[in-house]
């Protein structure tokens, strides 16, 4: 329900200046809305894409995994892991995108040189060890781009909120203030014009009545 103002003409320009702005924040938030929304889909393709290669990248990994098993022993592989024990660090850093601050993870890096002596180790094992690593990076891929989609999706959804607010709510409701202070004020002019002809009116009838007696 419309907040009831007092019908005066400051009141109606007041009103008259919250609804231009109002709209103006309307566009701009379906503006911000619409650019959201673009980068949201083109992150599903880029997410999409992300998926499958976590999924290829899985399958060689274990693949991987069963053929050192097989050639090397599963003892061999169980030492290289014990002794390659390295911390994956991620890098993370944020980016204002259309005023949202949207996480960026960066793709992990590993240190190429081998905390062991590779003499002893299987050619198999290695190639495993490889493999695992890109499937670490798969899965940090995965977990950075539904990271900033759910981010987006949360925004687009809030803003979208204050859009419908704006339209359905707000705008309407300083329309109808705009109607019922002009109502107001155009009944008064109204009225003022009646009262003005009649004092005109009963001036004229003053006039006359001089000019009639003495004749």
């Amino acid at each position: 329900m419309a907040e009831s103002v007092a019908p005066t003409r400051s009141n109606l320009l007041q009103r008259r200046d919250q609804l231009k702005l109002a709209g103006r924040g309307a566009d701009l938030l379906k503006r911000k809305r619409d650019a959201l929304i673009a980068e949201f889909f083109d992150l599903v393709k880029v997410s999409l894409e992300a998926r499958r290669e976590l999924q290829r990248a899985s399958r060689d990994a274990y693949f991987a995994l069963f053929l050192a098993n097989a050639w090397d022993g599963p003892s061999g592989v169980k030492s290289l892991a014990l002794a390659n024990d390295q911390a994956v660090g991620v890098d993370i850093k944020v980016e204002n995108l259309f005023g949202v601050k949207v996480p960026e993870v960066q793709t992990p890096t590993f240190d190429d040189s081998l905390p062991f002596s590779p003499i002893g180790v299987g050619g198999r094992t290695l190639e495993a060890a490889e493999e695992f690593r890109n499937l670490t990076r798969a899965i940090v891929r995965v977990a950075a781009t539904e990271t900033r989609l759910r981010r987006i999706g949360e925004e687009i959804k809030k803003t979208n909120r204050r859009v419908n607010a704006l339209e359905q709510l707000v705008i309407p409701g300083i329309n109808y203030q705009i109607r019922s202070i002009r109502s107001v004020l155009d009944q008064r002019a109204l009225e003022e014009v009646t009262v003005l002809k009649k004092i005109k009116a009963k001036l004229e009838s003053n006039e006359k009545e001089p000019a009639s007696s003495s004749a």
